[in-house]
């Protein structure tokens, strides 16, 4: 057999396997951290990649980097630094819409550019709620524009996405000189102004007026209430499943949960049978409680009745990391284990009022919450379970902020010099991070609680890939092929087609994928064109943070997706024309910038 054979062969299977990477991110046929490292496993167990190659790719500082900002940006979380610009958003905001708008981006744009922008977004999102509720606004104008600021304010710095520090790591260990901290910050600005002011003008008016759960329910559900029952010695109701009982057959009335004694029973209640003395919890209007009769079923009511004022009506959105995800709400005795009513649920643009306890859920689901306060909170401290009625008010290290400022004031600062100082940015990452675990602005647990682990795996497979293609020559072929197929068209063509496919890529699928994938392939097209790598590494870290036309590309997209009561066509209504206006300007900008240069 010849040298080239195996080549061939493995350039055939490493093909094979893009396309199937890519579509199974694409229909979500399992989680993509499963599909990257499997695609790595693979190439392993093939003998595509060796152990060097391996090496090539643990041994990359940018997901070190990237986790080390998911812990800062907690600690800036856990002391409530984020949290106080919220507040001070809420206070400054104004009345009308287009203010509200301006000052937004006026907060969320710089705190997104040093921060991961999805805690931004969820202490944000139930500001943002709680403000439309007192002035009487529609969330929807203006959750999808705390993600589009979000998204755009990321782009102005290094540590801004983690798409940025995954491309200029990339193109670093491709022979590229290493990308300073605020070196995409000239054309981030530009981005985050077109994005603000498209906003408040052409996008303003594209912006749909949805719901929210729980204005479906503001008007005879709220006067619901919660009540208790005990059942007597001579009750009819003993010995039969609560389920089957005639008091869960009336109409209006939701059994929430049986005490026996001082305790809640966990049975699930299409397995409990009624015993005497047993306390029955549910939710009733008033005209359903005419058609309870006392004596004919034996219950006394008024044991220690729940006030109307306790039954809290409350919206949460389900995160990625949730424990609830993937579970229905039956496989979870949900009533039974939180002692709350789930009234409704809203995905992908639909609000299901009936027949959703069989459906699994999902990252991105919101839940419509009725219960007592108290028992709210045992709900709310699930992981990643995002409380959307208010803003959470958890116990912060308020005194430890100035720790957790300094970590990320100093992260920038020497990372902004980092190449006069002939330091990795990696070593000043590490040292942020060592300041808040010895302070205490947070400790060890949060810290790796912070680490989105799916990303960091995700990240490592994909590099992992992304070496196949480097090391059986596949790379070179598929820029031997683009540079024949565009022939003798400019660098700008080439920037503006870069820049095209790393936005529609990250559309569908993960952003970071995109970016690991396009940059060592921008770096090898450019190169055999005859130009200077790092424009087109600039198009992909812009190209792959321009998620704007789907609610899955990023994922700060997908939590307002559930939250503003949105369908998935709001987002292409408002977010493609911004795309397209961002894609302009990006294959225009970026050689003025970045002048084409004889590259080699």
């Amino acid at each position: 057999m010849s040298d080239v054979e195996p080549i061939l062969w493995q350039q055939c299977f490493v093909a094979t396997l893009v396309v199937l990477v890519f579509l199974a991110f694409l229909r979500e046929w399992i989680r993509p951290d499963y599909v990257a490292m499997g695609a790595l496993t693979l190439c392993l167990l093939t003998g595509v990649l060796d152990d060097s190659s391996l090496a090539n790719v643990f041994g990359r500082s940018a997901p070190i980097v990237v986790a080390c900002m998911f812990i800062l940006s907690a600690s800036l979380e856990r002391t409530g630094l984020i949290e106080a610009m919220g507040n001070w958003f809420g206070r400054i905001a104004g009345k009308g819409e287009i203010r509200i708008l301006m000052v937004l981006a006026l907060i969320v744009a710089p705190l997104s550019a040093f921060v991961n922008n999805t805690p931004v977004v969820v202490v944000f999102m139930p500001i943002l709620l709680q403000l439309c509720r007192r002035l009487d606004l529609k969330a929807s104008r203006f959750l999808i524009p705390l993600s589009y600021i979000s998204i755009a304010g990321g782009t102005c710095t290094l540590i801004g996405t983690s798409t940025n520090l995954l491309a200029a790591d990339i193109a670093s260990t491709e022979g590229l000189e290493p990308f300073t901290m605020f070196e995409t910050a000239k054309l981030g600005v530009v981005f985050v102004a077109i994005t603000s002011l498209y906003l408040v003008t052409i996008g303003r008016r594209l912006l749909p007026d949805r719901v929210t759960l729980s204005t479906l329910f503001e008007s005879a559900q709220t006067r619901e209430f919660l009540t208790q029952a005990r059942i007597t010695p001579d009750s009819k109701l003993i010995g039969k499943i609560v389920t089957e009982t005639p008091l869960s057959k009336i109409r209006n009335i939701r059994i929430i949960e049986v005490r026996r004694g001082d305790r809640r029973v966990e049975t699930p209640l299409n397995k409990l049978e009624v015993e005497e003395g047993d306390i029955v919890v549910f939710k009733s209007r008033v005209a359903s409680m005419v058609e309870i009769s006392e004596e004919q079923l034996g219950l006394v009511f008024g044991l220690e009745e729940i006030s109307t004022e306790s039954a809290v009506l409350m919206e949460g959105i389900i995160g990625p990391d949730s424990e609830l995800v993937g579970h229905s709400l039956r496989e979870l005795n949900f009533r039974q284990r939180f002692g709350v009513i789930i009234l409704a649920v809203h995905r992908r643009g639909m609000n299901l009022r009936e027949r959703f306890e069989k459906v699994n859920l999902e990252f991105g689901d919101t839940l419509l919450v009725q219960g007592p306060a108290g028992k709210m909170a045992q709900l709310f401290d699930q992981k990643d379970f995002v409380n959307l009625s208010e803003p959470k008010h958890a116990s912060l290290r308020r005194t430890k902020a100035p720790f957790a400022l300094a970590a990320i004031l100093g992260f920038m600062v020497f990372g902004a010099f980092a190449r006069q100082l002939d330091t990795p940015i990696i070593a000043f990452a590490l040292a942020g991070v060592f300041l808040v675990l010895v302070s205490g602005a947070i400790d060890a647990k949060e810290a790796y609680s912070a680490i989105d682990w799916k990303v960091i795996f995700m990240i490592f497979g994909m590099l992992g890939l992304g070496e196949a293609l480097k090391v059986t020559g596949l790379a070179n072929e598929i820029a031997t092929a683009t540079t024949r197929f565009f022939g003798e068209s400019s660098g700008v063509v080439l920037i503006a087609v870069v820049y095209l496919l790393a936005a529609v890529l990250t559309e569908m699928i993960s952003n970071n994928a995109v970016a690991t994938l396009l940059t060592p392939l921008a770096v090898v097209i450019s190169l055999q064109m005859g130009f200077d790598p790092r424009p087109f590494v600039i198009a992909v870290m812009f190209g792959s943070s321009a998620s704007f036309s789907t609610p899955i590309g990023y994922q700060t997209n997908t939590y307002v997706y559930g939250a503003g009561g949105y369908k998935f066509s709001d987002f292409a209504r408002t977010g493609a024309p911004l795309a397209v206006i961002l894609w302009i300007t990006a294959s225009l900008l970026i050689p003025v910038f970045w002048p084409l240069q004889p590259g080699g």
